[in-house]
């Protein structure tokens, strides 16, 4: 299942039934679990975890030190959780002394040329389009989905259940269950198609819509916004988790779309 082609440090941990293909580079300290297959000319660094069943197709490199300067040698790790598919020439650096760790979660889709950069934390089922790059300390939530070519910036937040349209640049936090787009970025509807298919019921998916007109299109400030939700929309998960997210963001969440006057 080890190609003698490949280099495999003596200290790597790597399950007995793991596949690699020819000039794979593994350096010490490398953990990699069952049943996961690793392309030819991967090359995973010290301090990577990757977890069961995963797929790693060739060209990708794993746990490469940040790309910040302030980076001191300092022991970190970049982990991948199971059943995993990291696609071609994709990058996943690992953590920083500012959270330690690089986080994928299970059953996500990295695909090709996509990057992930330090102290990152993509959680499961989660789908980077081709060319996306992911700058340092950005959160992306369950479920979200980014398309081709989306820029984001540092230290922003994606929440659960997002559709982000292809090429678009993040420079602000998008909240949970919604379609963002356009340029400069903004809320463009809740993603309903996503959220049908994922189980959510009808009663649901109205509940969220009437949470989002509220915040998006009553031309109340923030603050008054999410008093009025709190007062007319009924406690439920759904609403607990936007409002949540809208009170902690640190750079702020997305606007709505601007309407133009004649």
């Amino acid at each position: 299942m080890k190609q003698p082609l490949a280099y495999i440090h003596p200290e790597a941990k790597i399950a007995p039934n793991v596949v690699i293909e020819p000039f794979v580079t593994i350096y010490k300290d490398v953990v990699i679990e069952e049943g996961t297959k690793i392309g030819a000319n991967v090359t995973i660094f010290e301090g990577s975890r990757i977890g069961k069943n995963c797929n790693i197709f060739p060209g990708a490199v794993i746990g490469a030190i940040p790309q910040d300067l302030k980076f001191a040698g300092e022991e970190t790790v970049a982990i991948i959780g199971d059943n995993t598919t990291i696609r071609e020439c994709v990058t996943v650096n690992r953590g920083t002394a500012s959270k330690g760790k690089t986080v994928v979660g299970s059953n996500c889709l990295l695909m090709a040329y996509s990057h992930i950069g330090h102290d990152c934390e993509i959680k499961n089922n989660v789908i980077i389009g081709n060319a996306s790059q992911i700058a340092g300390e950005v959160v992306i939530d369950d479920f979200a989905i980014l398309s081709g070519s989306v820029l984001v910036h540092q230290f922003s937040s994606i929440g659960s259940h997002v559709m982000v349209q292809g090429g678009s640049k993040i420079s602000k936090d998008i909240p949970p269950y919604v379609i963002a787009g356009r340029e400069p970025v903004t809320y463009f509807g809740i993603n309903t198609v996503g959220l049908q298919r994922r189980g959510f019921s009808k009663d649901i998916v109205d509940r969220i819509h009437q949470i989002y007109r509220i915040f998006y299109n009553s031309n109340l400030n923030n603050t008054s916004a999410i008093e009025q939700i709190e007062a007319e929309i009924p406690e439920c998960e759904e609403r607990e988790v936007i409002l949540s997210f809208i009170k902690s963001s640190e750079r702020g969440v997305i606007k709505g779309p601007t309407v133009r006057k004649k």
